[in-house]
């Protein structure tokens, strides 16, 4: 079983791309962050087409997640159970549903902004009500996982120069307190290889050429509970889909799995 997460940066932007990478990739699940459309642009008849149901909790502006599976999707919650607000409204950041044999979320954590931001309280809140959302079916006996768009770097190794990230958003003991936490729920990272260089990067911002140069970093994450990490043979970055015109700056973190 192969599972993906993506941060397309836009689905009806890169619809196209998307629905060839989905062909050529094999991938049975995936899950998307930053669709940047409402519920109803939502590409969801191409994608049916393509032999995908689709699950998607999306508003319009800058957020949006989805969950797209070849393989069932059933008992869908959208959005993060007793996740707090942003200036009074409660952003698509979440979806979650079985797929197959597997309980999945899709998340787009909060950016943060920068560090004295309500934007990065936000974000603090919003991962400690995610590690609370999650800790049953991290318990389970099923395979469960959460995947996405963490906008957290786990460490130094993570960024492509540490010290130009020193008391920025992102690289924060408190962020990475957060993604501990996560883990406490008996959750463990799911480390991909990189197909290139030595540093799995999942994010090349647009600017300065960071792609070519590989100034990137990987803040694109899976925390599988403890059956469905035994059941990974294998998770890489599909650092290809990164490059030419019209791509997203987020490349897809490819996770294989025994089941």
């Amino acid at each position: 079983m192969r599972i993906a997460t993506w941060n397309v940066n836009s689905i009806t932007a890169r619809l196209p791309r998307l629905l060839a990478w989905l062909e050529s990739s094999g991938t049975d699940v995936l899950c998307i962050q930053e669709t940047k459309c409402t519920a109803e642009q939502f590409p969801a008849e191409a994608l049916r087409e393509a032999g995908y149901e689709s699950a998607v909790n999306a508003t319009g502006r800058w957020n949006g997640v989805a969950l797209l599976s070849r393989v069932g999707l059933a008992d869908v919650v959208t959005g993060l159970p007793g996740g707090p607000e942003y200036d009074g409204v409660e952003e698509p950041r979440a979806i979650s549903a079985t797929c197959g044999p597997v309980r999945l979320w899709s998340v787009y954590v909060p950016n943060g902004r920068e560090v004295e931001h309500p934007h990065y309280a936000y974000k603090l809140v919003w991962l400690e009500a995610l590690r609370k959302a999650v800790a049953a079916d991290a318990a389970g006996a099923s395979p469960f996982a959460v995947l996405g768009d963490f906008n957290v770097a786990p460490t130094d190794e993570d960024v492509w120069d540490p010290a130009l990230f020193e008391g920025a958003t992102h690289v924060t003991p408190a962020e990475r307190a957060a993604l501990s936490a996560l883990e406490g729920e008996g959750l463990g990272e799911v480390v991909p290889r990189p197909l290139k260089y030595d540093r799995a990067y999942t994010f090349w911002d647009y600017r300065e050429l960071r792609f070519p140069k590989n100034k990137g970093m990987r803040i694109d994450l899976t925390f599988g509970n403890a059956p469905f990490t035994a059941a990974v043979k294998d998770s890489y970055v599909d650092r290809e889909e990164r490059k030419g015109k019209g791509a997203s700056d987020h490349a897809p973190v490819v996770v294989d799995l025994d089941l």
